[in-house]
């Protein structure tokens, strides 16, 4: 019944609309522009979704302070790209550099387009949020956000999905593989390395487990992130193309799902259990992975890239937390990172348009790694040096009594549960037991060997 009345009450606005009344007929516009509005909705549902996964993945004394983060992640981006970030992006090329005018909006007629991207700044700035979780002061997070939205982010979409050098040279982005995943990784990365591991990780060489405290919130993150995909790369068309919007979402789907298999299954040939948390991050993995080549990969190609997605993901946390010991409790650094280089690079692969296995040579391939070395360089040393710059006038990780009691309490005089017992060194580190990722892994390799 109720699903009736909305249907009715939305046609009867649409049919009494100015797009619909003055010709009696429904536009190709007005398709394209529902479906691009469509596709910002989507996106926009996405930071439920990271906020899910973040705070699902960590400890229950910080969810508050990362629902925070998420919720000014999505509100300083728009604002900011809108002040800033879109003229940088898209406004006429200064040497292929950035843009150099249509601030403020400033003679932009395409207001759809607009709010779409807006959507894509505050993602890529709110990868960084899981990585740097439950150490990092709220007041420099907002200021290092700040920096990605209004600088940092717009100068990398201005060479690749505008007039930039890259995009001259024809480097291929299709969603945002490197555009959005991997600048907001190395972002994440570049933060970590200066924030540090968080308190009781890394002891006298062994690797501790800090375990999430709600595997399942997490779990409806990543499904929830799992729907906005279809928008955040079907919306890229900007056209509601009968053609292409179906095969975006076909490859999309497949590449999800090889992602998931195959971690399953790797992580089942390599440690004989199927780690649950991997299991959800090889979704996002392959997701990230096929976002760059969507429109322009064939199903067995999409499936192939998340298939590969899902063993890059296995490897790259296990080595990135044992080997290098760089403390990322969502593991963001390698899904959006690793997984955004290789999705980039599959462009030179399997692009049926461009790709070595179709007969068009390594040139594609060539253009897509030195694009992905340009971005790293040029993350890397922003946010290093936004980074440095904050250090120098203050802490940007809160105290190690703040770290111990909880964000929750240290940041905003409250909690997002009540605990028996808040100050409890159980809560904050369990040796064995526990589920998180890499240490996870790390356990059962041992026991197994023994």
């Amino acid at each position: 019944m109720f699903k009736k009345i909305g249907l009715l009450l939305f046609i009867s606005i649409f049919l009494t609309s100015p797009l619909y009344a003055d010709t009696g007929v429904v536009t190709t516009e007005t398709v394209d522009m529902l479906w691009v509005m469509i596709g910002s909705v989507l996106v926009f549902f996405m930071h439920a979704g990271f906020a899910l996964v973040e705070s699902g993945f960590t400890r229950a004394k910080n969810s508050l302070n990362i629902i925070t983060k998420n919720f000014l992640t999505i509100s300083i981006g728009p604002i900011i790209f809108y002040l800033v970030g879109y003229g940088l992006m898209f406004g006429d090329s200064f040497n292929g550099l950035f843009g150099s005018n249509s601030f403020l909006l400033s003679g932009v007629d395409d207001m759809g387009f607009f709010v779409f991207q807006a959507m894509f700044v505050a993602t890529c700035a709110t990868i960084i949020s899981g990585a740097v979780a439950e150490r990092i002061k709220i007041g420099v997070y907002v200021l290092i956000t700040l920096a990605m939205t209004s600088v940092i982010y717009p100068v990398v979409g201005h060479w690749i999905w505008s007039d930039g050098w890259l995009a001259e040279l024809g480097f291929t982005d299709f969603a945002g593989s490197t555009v959005v995943h991997l600048t907001g990784a190395v972002g994440a990365l570049t933060v970590v390395l200066f924030l540090g591991p968080r308190l009781g990780k890394y002891t006298n060489g062994k690797i501790n487990v800090i375990p999430g405290h709600n595997i399942p919130m997490g779990a409806l993150g990543v499904f929830i992130l799992w729907l906005g995909w279809f928008g955040f790369n079907g919306g890229s068309t900007l056209a509601a193309d009968t053609e292409l919007v179906p095969m975006i979402v076909a490859t999309t789907l497949m590449a999800s799902a090889g992602g998931l298999l195959s971690t399953v299954l790797y992580s089942q040939l390599r440690f004989k259990q199927i780690d649950v948390s991997l299991a959800l991050n090889g979704v996002l993995a392959g997701l990230v992975g096929v976002t760059a080549g969507t429109a322009e990969v064939s199903i067995p190609g999409a499936i192939a890239i998340g298939v590969v997605s899902g063993v890059i993901l296995v490897e790259g946390i296990t080595f990135i937390d044992r080997v290098l010991k760089i403390d990322d409790p969502v593991g963001a650094t390698t899904v959006h990172g690793l997984s955004g280089i290789w999705g980039t690079l599959a462009v030179g692969l399997f692009s049926v348009e461009s790709g070595l296995f179709y007969g068009h040579g390594l040139s594609q391939f060539l253009i897509q790694g030195l694009g992905v070395l340009a971005v790293v360089a040029w993350t890397m040393a922003s946010v290093g040096a936004v980074t440095f710059v904050i250090t120098r006038f203050t802490s940007i990780r809160v105290s190690e009594e703040e770290e111990r009691i909880g964000l929750d309490i240290s940041e905003h005089g409250s909690s997002a549960y009540q605990f028996n017992d808040t100050f409890s060194s159980k809560e904050a580190i369990q040796p064995t037991g526990a589920f998180e990722l890499a240490d996870r892994l790390n356990q059962l390799s041992e026991s197994k060997a023994t």
